[in-house]
């Protein structure tokens, strides 16, 4: 007997029964070993204090920190990004206490490696912490020199590594500072210590919070960093920047913000094929946060926006969410 076909070739809802099957055929994978967290050290400060642009976030004290991150590895988080948050009286126009050996980073990574040496702890490299104008380098003429910041993030850099830290990451956007950390990290046997470039960093307006979360959006105030940040309109600039920063030594390369620019992540991974990392940035978590917070969204958005970062090729996201979103892979 023939049967004219009515019905379509493929099912491909076949594949989509039930959840052992979805699951099964998942083609990408989100893991806690694919999440950092980044962590605000405060000077001065006992216990902890909220952000308040940030829900859930603090800031902690020297103090406080170590239970955060037994509280992280206990939830399968063994990486932290660490970023200081210094006090006032200590910021210059040149950013002196970013190579201070004794400063609070310095303190603060020496502790934490005794503590928990099992820890993947990464060290920012910029200055704008430490500036009192906000720039993440040596200001003048209202034009950040690119040159003379250099030398000073090259200090920064082996400050952190003599510390202890495991990986520099350079935040700054400086043409050339791969190369020269690189070979400073070299000749002074810091060999092992690898270099996380933010090889790809917009000039973007999702950073807000976090610059309420490290005081420097007051020292920066209506100055802009799109002299040395990316262009948001740019494609192949960002590939341009990461093939210098491969070039020139980068073991890592990031992307940053993150969901704003999966097609950048997509293009670096699919060109280069080298680890490739991006950052849920400030701005992205506390949107998506308060709108699950409120209840305009269901609390499943923010692993769905980690997961279309995995979809676009990074190979592991920083996001202040990393706590939060292991739970509930544990719990799937």
């Amino acid at each position: 007997m023939y049967f004219k076909r009515k019905f379509p070739n493929s099912r491909l809802r076949r594949m989509r029964l039930n959840s052992n099957l979805r699951d099964l055929l998942a083609e990408v994978r989100l893991s806690t070993n694919d999440l950092i967290q980044p962590l605000f050290i405060k000077e001065g400060l006992i216990g902890k204090e909220a952000i308040e642009s940030m829900p859930n976030i603090n800031r902690y004290g020297q103090d406080s920190i170590f239970s955060e991150i037994e509280d992280l590895l206990e939830h399968d988080i063994n990486t932290i990004a660490l970023f200081p948050v210094i006090n006032d009286s200590k910021k210059n126009s040149t950013g002196d206490e970013a190579i201070n050996e004794s400063n609070l980073m310095c303190e603060t990574i020496i502790n934490i490696k005794k503590r928990f040496p099992e820890i993947i702890l990464i060290s920012d490299v910029a200055l704008d912490p430490y500036t009192d104008h906000g720039h993440d380098g040596i200001l003048k003429n209202d034009y950040v020199d690119n040159d003379e910041t250099l030398a000073v993030l090259t200090k920064q850099s082996l400050t952190l590594a003599q510390a202890g830290t495991d990986i520099i990451a350079p935040s700054d956007m400086m043409d050339g500072r791969i190369g020269y950390i690189r070979e400073a990290l070299d000749e002074m046997d810091y060999k092992n210590t690898i270099l996380l470039s933010y090889a790809a960093k917009y000039n973007s307006k999702f950073y807000g919070p976090f610059r309420d979360a490290v005081n420097s959006a007051s020292s920066l105030g209506n100055s802009s960093k799109a002299s040395y940040q990316m262009s948001p309109k740019n494609i192949n600039e960002a590939l341009h920047e990461v093939a210098m920063d491969i070039n020139e030594g980068a073991d890592i390369v990031m992307v940053k913000p993150g969901m704003p620019y999966l097609d950048i992540i997509s293009k670096v991974k699919e060109t280069f094929k080298v680890p490739t990392f991006a950052y849920q940035v400030s701005g992205e978590y506390s949107m998506l946060k308060l709108a699950i917070d409120k209840g305009w969204l269901e609390s499943d958005v923010m692993l769905e926006s980690l997961i279309s970062f995995k979809r676009a090729g990074a190979d592991a996201i920083l996001t202040y969410a990393a706590k939060e979103i292991s739970k509930e892979i544990t719990n799937k």
